[in-house]
């Protein structure tokens, strides 16, 4: 596979249009350079192509004018601004290209939802698309495989995740040198930059307790007492963690019973291999105690990742309560539930709990495992 098409690929051409402009947001080495590049050839016109890490970009854009814009882009009317979020400024700064340029068309991409999402959000309102780039999603990877190769696959991919560059890696030695480098070097760089955060150590501290207890509700006061920190420092983390794409959160479901549980959320990774390299497990799916907790987090963000790239919008939760009955995913979109119980070991079924069915009578109720997985998360 020399290149792995993405699914947002052609959504972005199609929104590529005279002054509009597209954010494409997603963590760092997802991807992102790759798919521009891919799109600059396929759109096949002049490009300028700028580098936020750059302080030369940074020179190029300081002075905020239609006037130094224009001689900037002389006749080239498609602009790609590659990790945009280190621009100061970028939002007010990009407006002013869309509003005042002729026919430019731009892209930005930035790994970080902190400040380029909220930069840009306000100011290009009605003038731009935002996109999400994940690490390579089951569906995109089942064009260039077939169902045996995919099901070969599979254990791999529980224990490595799913970073594209993964893919052309031939060892398990070097897939893991990877994902440590990945996490020692560019995992937490937009989070430390953010505010001048400097306590790495509990921020991985912190992302290894919610590494251990994927699939359980999470105590935000137990885990500060657990790292000496406050409950709102705890919370603060957990929002950066998210708007760079590490983690993802999931709350509870209550609608009509007393005892549901929903005060506690549970938190998932964006890919397996990030969250093995932070407890430093690499071990084969056979000799892990936590193949189903790496079964759950796999289900979920490829699911997560499939309903973003179809643009399916709902609302997911999970559901227990205080008698310990539970259900592992919950999926709402206009007034309808789908529930959902996800099985490794596919031994026996499992029953719906009786007080999901009494007080959700209307909702659905799927068991999830390898025999039907592949129609959950792919399209």
């Amino acid at each position: 596979m020399e290149y792995i098409q993405r699914t947002v690929e052609k959504q972005i051409i199609n929104y590529l249009k005279p002054n509009k402009a597209v954010v494409l947001l997603g963590a760092r080495r997802v991807g992102k350079t790759k798919l521009i590049q891919r799109i600059i050839e396929l759109v096949n016109e002049p490009t300028l192509f700028l580098n936020g890490d750059d302080q030369d970009t940074h020179a190029l854009l300081a002075i905020q004018s239609k006037a130094n814009y224009e001689r900037l882009l002389g006749n080239v009317r498609f602009l790609v601004i590659d990790e945009a979020q280190e621009i100061p400024n970028i939002g007010a700064k990009l407006k002013l290209m869309v509003d005042t340029i002729e026919g430019i068309k731009i892209i930005a991409t930035g790994s970080s939802a902190l400040d380029l999402n909220e930069s840009i959000g306000e100011p290009l309102v009605g003038r731009k698309m935002t996109f999400h780039l994940y690490p390579l999603s089951q569906g995109e990877l089942s064009k260039h495989e077939n169902y045996l190769q995919t099901t070969q696959q599979l254990s791999n991919r529980l224990v490595f995740g799913t970073y594209p560059e993964l893919e052309f890696l031939q060892t398990n030695n070097e897939k893991i040198q990877y994902l440590k480098e990945q996490v020692n070097s560019y995992l937490l760089k937009d989070v430390l930059a953010y505010e001048g955060i400097q306590k790495r150590e509990k921020i991985v501290s912190l992302l290894r307790i919610i590494a251990y207890r994927i699939g359980s509700e999470i105590s935000i006061e137990s885990i500060g007492n657990e790292l000496g920190i406050s409950k709102n420092t705890v919370d603060k983390y957990l929002d950066l963690l998210s708007k760079v794409f590490i983690i993802h959160r999931v709350g509870g479901l209550s609608r009509n019973l007393d005892n549901e549980i929903t005060k506690k959320a549970k938190w998932y990774f964006y890919d397996n291999g990030i969250r093995n390299a932070l407890i430093s497990n690499f071990n084969s799916l056979e000799l892990r105690e936590d193949q189903g907790q790496l079964w759950e987090n796999y289900l979920i963000y490829e699911r997560l990742k499939k309903q973003a790239y179809a643009m399916d919008y709902g609302s997911h939760y999970f559901w227990r309560t205080h008698s310990r009955q539970e259900i592992d995913w919950i999926e709402e979109k206009d007034g309808a539930l789908k529930a959902y119980e996800f099985k490794w070991a596919m031994q026996g079924k499992a029953k719906i709990p009786q007080a999901w069915l009494k007080g959700y009578p209307d909702a659905t109720f799927e068991i999830i495992d390898r025999s039907n997985y592949m129609d959950f998360i792919t399209e």
